[in-house]
């Protein structure tokens, strides 16, 4: 561990809510809060402070440079580096960042993937910060989280759409809240919470791999004489230089105020898995995208590669992402949560339709934001889930909803405890459900959990799907209640 504690190292390289605290004034800071809670434009002189107070505490940790950090179409993050320095007299520097340069920047977008939207001649392109982002140091670059669009607006990154469909899918559930007689609750939160497998190698033997080099996957070669067939490197014991490597990435990660929370081995030798806290889709992307960058600098720091191909070696398990996707309100109410009674739970069931009715209605859509070869490679074999969209529900929420279906009474099945057979063992409560491992789309006790996503790929595009299909269930659904009032 670094010198500092684990609760002092979490977010020390990130310009967070506590640090603005601490740096602005009490009006700036309320100005901001406003901008993230309220939409409010946030005014010059508040970015000029903000701003002041951002390079004063990069520049305290060594940084030289700011960059507007930006996720392309190309599903990676980019950046343009520029430094603080600005002439004086006597042929001195001064560092210098105002509002203006944390608020918007230029790119030439030109290179960019446009999605059709543009010329390709067209080559001007705008970044503009994302306030609900905090600001991060990267080997010594103090980072801004922006967004990029064209010189006609139109949007050239990944996290325009998804600010976009988190506004809408907002919108649509808090007016059915408010027909559920909820007044308090101001905005609804999707929360994500993506799990990241990964590969580790040797360095000295992936050099020796061209293929692998070449294309991320071994594409001729003899099966190794032992494979998963034993499964016994499942959770199994992490070997030291693989702990060392875990070790080295969680202090990493918990620097930038990523929420790593667990580690183990999984099912195929040499594979491992990193899952997170929940958090807000948008923090949940930033970070998920700067965990595959750290992962991939950090193993070679070991003398190993981090491979993020979905299918890297044949007849063993691919890598993927579980997407846990959930509603929260910001009074901190999950709305995919049944409660004691679910058959009685009005708000929650109509949750839960509105979910199921989108994926049967947009199961092509949601399909094709996990539709590429690395992944269509790894889909329906070695425990990936198939590439048929399905919903699975469990046994009890299954029994509620065809009992809605069909007119008939709702029995419920009671509490069960597990019967382990050693007196010694407390009673341990036993769930209505069992877990399912094979469809794609799985409620998971307050969540659906999509199992498609492609360990390598930005979760941006899924997530704004899983939105933006929920806002036009919600908003159809609201439709019709304020309707029949």
């Amino acid at each position: 561990m670094s010198e500092l504690k684990l609760p002092e190292l979490f977010g020390s390289r990130v310009f967070n809510e506590e640090t603005m605290k601490e740096r602005l004034s009490g009006a700036c800071y309320q100005a901001w809060k406003r901008c993230v809670t309220d939409g409010a434009s946030l005014e010059l002189a508040a970015a000029n402070e903000i701003a002041g107070a951002m390079k004063t505490w990069a520049v305290e940790r060594g940084c030289t440079h700011y960059t507007h950090w930006f996720q392309p179409m190309t599903g990676f993050t980019a950046e343009k580096h520029d430094s603080f320095i600005a002439p004086a007299e006597g042929g001195r520097v001064i560092l210098e960042f105002s509002g203006k340069n944390l608020v918007r920047g230029e790119a030439d977008a030109s290179s960019f993937p446009s999605g059709g939207l543009r010329a390709t001649f067209e080559a001007r392109g705008y970044t503009a910060w994302d306030p609900s982002s905090f600001a991060f140091i990267k080997e010594g670059t103090l980072c801004i989280p922006t967004i990029l669009c064209s010189y006609g607006g139109h949007a050239l990154d990944k996290k325009t759409p998804l600010l976009r469909s988190m506004e809408d899918v907002s919108r649509q559930a808090i007016r059915i809240l408010r027909l559920f007689g909820d007044t308090e609750s101001r905005r609804v939160i999707p929360c994500v919470g993506p799990e990241q497998e990964y590969f580790l190698v040797d360095k000295k033997m992936y050099n020796q791999r061209e293929d692998l080099r070449m294309t991320g996957r071994t594409l001729f070669g003899a099966k190794p004489p032992r494979g998963q067939e034993l499964d016994d490197h499942y959770y199994g014991a992490i070997r030291p230089r693989v702990a060392a490597f875990m070790k080295d990435l969680d202090e990493n990660l918990w620097a930038l105020g990523i929420y790593s929370k667990t580690k183990h081995n999984e099912a195929a030798p040499a594979q491992h898995e990193m899952a997170p806290v929940y958090t807000d889709a948008n923090t949940a992307c930033d970070h998920n995208q700067l965990t595959m960058e750290v992962m991939k600098k950090i193993a070679e720091k070991h003398d190993l590669v981090c491979l993020l191909d979905e299918k890297p070696f044949a007849g063993v398990n691919g890598s993927g992402k579980h997407d846990n996707w959930s509603l929260n309100t910001d009074t901190g109410k999950n709305l995919f949560k049944p409660g004691k009674t679910p058959s009685q739970n009005a708000q929650f069931l109509l949750f839960l339709a509105a979910f199921v009715k989108g994926v049967d209605e947009y199961q092509d859509f949601l399909r094709a934001t996990v539709a590429f070869p690395g992944n269509d490679h790894r889909l329906g074999a070695s425990e990936a889930p198939p590439a048929v969209l399905s919903i699975f529900l469990g046994d009890e929420l299954d029994a509620i909803v065809q009992s809605i279906i069909r007119g008939t009474e709702f029995k419920e099945a009671g509490k069960r405890t597990l019967q382990i057979g050693v007196d010694a063992m407390p009673p341990i409560p036993q769930d209505n459900t069992d877990r399912n491992r094979t469809s794609p789309m799985a409620f998971t006790g307050n969540k659906f959990e999509f199992r498609m996503l492609g360990s390598s790929q930005s979760i941006s595009g899924p997530n704004i799907a899983l939105n933006t299909i929920m806002a036009e269930e919600l908003q159809q659904f609201a439709d019709q209640l304020e309707k029949s009032k």
